[in-house]
Formats: structure tokens, C-alpha cells, sequence
């Protein structure tokens, strides 16, 4: 058994290459081998939000506060809220961030495949953002 006591990982900014407006990234757990689970808690500022990306196993979201924007490629831009769960298949393009004038938080879960959690893609553009 293993306890991760709250607040033993440092919170950090969202990098920008990664995100756009401020993000918060606060390191939740990440699985000791064999397991490949990892997690954190990810807060966005209005109007922030991530670059397209993808997972090799998935992830899954949950929305713990406010309100946001998910998009995956060739869909429209959705809007979801405290409470909602929102999962992404292995290897769909797709972005998240909070919505235009209210901040969203979400818990992110997602599986390393040969070490790797993400493959990071170009930034969201304001078009595809929905504004």
C-alpha cells in the first residue's frame, strides 16, 4: 500500500508550449511498473486551454469545478461542467480548457505506452477555440 499524502507534489505551470492562457498542473499519482497509470489535477483560467494532442491508451476526465470546452478533431466544440466525465480513445487528436469567461478544473488519467503518456500537438488556434 502506498498513501500520497495531499499537497506532497509541487504544483507547476502549464507549459506554454504545451498550453494556452494559465493553466495550473497539480501532480496527483503516478504508477510504480508494472503499472502504467498516471494522474493530475489541472486548472485553467478562462479562455485556457491545451494544444491538440493525443494519448496512445486514452485518457479520462473529470470535471471537479466550472465550466469547459473539449473538442476532438472533426468535432464540433462541446461544452462540459462540474461532474461530467469525458474520455478520449487511444490515439484521437483532441484538446480541453476552460470555457471563455469561467475558470474549469478536471482530474486527468491517462496510460504510458513505452514511457509516454502524450504526444503534443500544434496549439489550439482562436477558430478552433470557438471564439
Amino acid at each position: 500500500m502506498k498513501i500520497i499524502r495531499s499537497g506532497s507534489a509541487p504544483s507547476g505551470p502549464g507549459p506554454e508550449e504545451y498550453f494556452t492562457g494559465t493553466v495550473r498542473v497539480d501532480p496527483l499519482f503516478q504508477a510504480e511498473a508494472p503499472g502504467r497509470t498516471g494522474g493530475a489535477h489541472v486548472t485553467f483560467e478562462p479562455g485556457a486551454r491545451t494544444a491538440w494532442h493525443t494519448h496512445p491508451a486514452g485518457q479520462t476526465l473529470i470535471v471537479t469545478f466550472g465550466r469547459g470546452r473539449v473538442r476532438r478533431e472533426g468535432g464540433p466544440v462541446e461544452e462540459i461542467s462540474q461532474g461530467d466525465i469525458v474520455w478520449f480513445p487511444a490515439g484521437e487528436k483532441h484538446w480541453h480548457g476552460a470555457a471563455p469567461d469561467t475558470a474549469m478544473s478536471h482530474i486527468a488519467i491517462q496510460e504510458s505506452i513505452d514511457g509516454s503518456p502524450v504526444t503534443w500537438m500544434e496549439k489550439v488556434s482562436d477558430a478552433d477555440y470557438g471564439d
